[in-house]
C-alpha cells in the first residue's frame, strides 16, 4: 500500500480517538494538524509526533503531499472546509454532523462530485462489534419484522460547554450532538430505510443557552417500523448509553448495549452472546475500526459508507425534528 499522509483538522477531544487510531495503521502517516489557538496544535503535534502545526486550515489547501483531512472543528465550518479541501483534491472525513443542516450537504455533494474526490462521515457506531452482531441477528430473521425500537442519545447529569451550547457555532443542541448517534444506529441496524415521517417534542430545560437538551423523536420508516429517539443533555436518568438501541420484533427482542436476544418460543430460546473486547463504552477499537476502512476506501478509491448519502439523510431527520417540534405538526417526507 502506498504511504498515505494524512492531516487532522481540529485538535478537541476527539481528534484524540482520529490520531490513536492513524497511527496503527501501516504506511499512514498525520503530517498536519490545525487548531486554535496555535500552541494546542502544537501541543498535539508534540504528543503524537505529528510534523507540522497551523493555526490556519488555509496553509494547507495547496499543499500536494496530504492525500486527506479529517475535520473534526465546530459543525459551523463543517461544510465550508470540507468544500475547500475536495476542490483542493484531498479526501474527507468529516465528524458527524456532517453540516449544520441538509442545505449545507448539497454544497459539499457537489464539490465530491465536481472534483471525484470521497466525503465519508463519522457515525462510528456502525463500527462497533456489538452493533454489527445485532445488526446480523436482526438480517437473519430471528426476531421477526421489527415492529417498533427505542434509542437513546442522552447525558446523564452532564453536558458539554463551549461551543456544543452555541446555536451559531452547532446549528442544534442534545439532538444534533447525541441523538444522531441513536437515529443513525437504528437506521443502521434496520438496513438504512428511509424516514416516511418525523414527530417530534424538544425543549430546553437544564441549562442558559439557546439550544436545545430534550427532545423526543418518533420517525416512521419506509419499512413500517416506527422509532422513539430520546435526546438529551443533563438528564436526571438515562435508559441506556450513548446509541443503545431496543429492538420489538414479532418473534423475540433485541437489545444493543446491554447486548442481548430473546426469542418468543416454549422454550425461550437464549441466543450466545460473545464476548466484546472493550475497555470503555465508546471505546478505542470502533475508531481503529473506522479509519481502518477510510484509509481502506482513499486506497482503493470506494465511496466510503456512512459517506453523504447516510449524513444526508440524517440531517433531513435532525432538520425534520426542529420543524416539526416548532410547527407541532408530523413532516412528511
Amino acid at each position: 500500500m502506498k504511504k498515505i499522509n494524512i492531516a487532522l483538522i481540529g485538535a478537541g477531544f476527539i481528534a484524540n480517538y482520529h490520531a490513536r487510531a492513524l497511527m496503527k495503521i501501516p504506511n499512514v502517516e498525520i503530517t498536519d494538524v490545525v487548531a486554535l489557538p496555535i500552541d494546542s496544535a502544537k501541543q498535539f503535534a508534540k504528543k503524537y509526533n505529528i510534523k507540522n502545526a497551523h493555526s490556519n486550515y488555509k496553509n494547507l489547501l495547496k499543499k500536494d503531499d496530504i492525500d486527506a483531512v479529517i475535520i473534526g472543528t465546530p459543525n459551523k465550518f463543517h461544510a465550508p472546509f470540507a468544500i475547500d479541501f475536495l476542490q483542493n483534491g484531498k479526501d474527507v472525513f468529516l465528524e458527524k454532523p456532517m453540516a449544520m443542516n441538509s442545505k449545507e450537504v448539497k454544497e459539499i455533494q457537489l464539490a465530491t462530485k465536481k472534483n471525484n474526490k470521497l466525503v465519508m462521515v463519522g457515525h462510528m457506531w456502525r463500527f462497533d462489534d456489538e452493533t454489527n452482531f445485532i445488526k446480523k441477528i436482526i438480517e437473519s430473521g430471528r426476531i421477526g419484522k421489527i415492529v417498533k425500537t427505542k434509542g437513546y442519545g442522552i447525558h446523564e447529569n452532564w453536558g458539554p460547554e463551549g461551543w456544543f451550547t452555541k446555536k451559531e457555532l452547532a446549528g442544534g443542541g442534545a439532538l444534533a450532538d447525541m441523538g444522531v448517534h441513536a437515529i443513525d444506529t437504528v437506521r443502521y441496524i434496520l438496513g438504512d430505510p428511509k424516514p416516511k415521517e418525523v414527530y417530534a417534542k424538544i425543549g430546553t430545560y437544564y441549562g442558559n443557552y439557546d439550544v436545545d437538551d430534550t427532545g423526543i423523536i418518533l420517525i416512521t420508516w419506509e419499512n413500517g417500523t416506527t422509532s422513539i429517539i430520546e435526546s438529551g443533555w443533563w438528564q436526571p436518568h438515562m435508559d441506556g448509553p450513548e446509541a443503545a438501541t431496543r429492538l420489538f420484533g414479532t418473534k423475540g427482542y433485541g437489545s444493543l448495549f446491554p447486548t442481548e436476544i430473546e426469542i418468543i418460543n416454549k422454550e425461550k430460546e437464549q441466543i450466545k452472546i460473545p464476548t466484546f473486547n472493550k475497555t470503555e463504552h465508546c471505546d478505542q477499537t470502533i475508531y481503529n475500526n473506522q479509519m481502518k476502512y477510510f484509509v481502506n476506501c482513499i486506497v482503493k478509491r470506494v465511496t466510503p459508507s456512512p459517506g453523504i448519502t447516510e449524513g444526508e439523510i440524517i440531517l433531513n431527520i435532525v432538520d425534520a425534528a426542529y420543524e416539526s417540534s416548532k410547527k407541532g405538526t408530523v413532516i412528511r417526507f
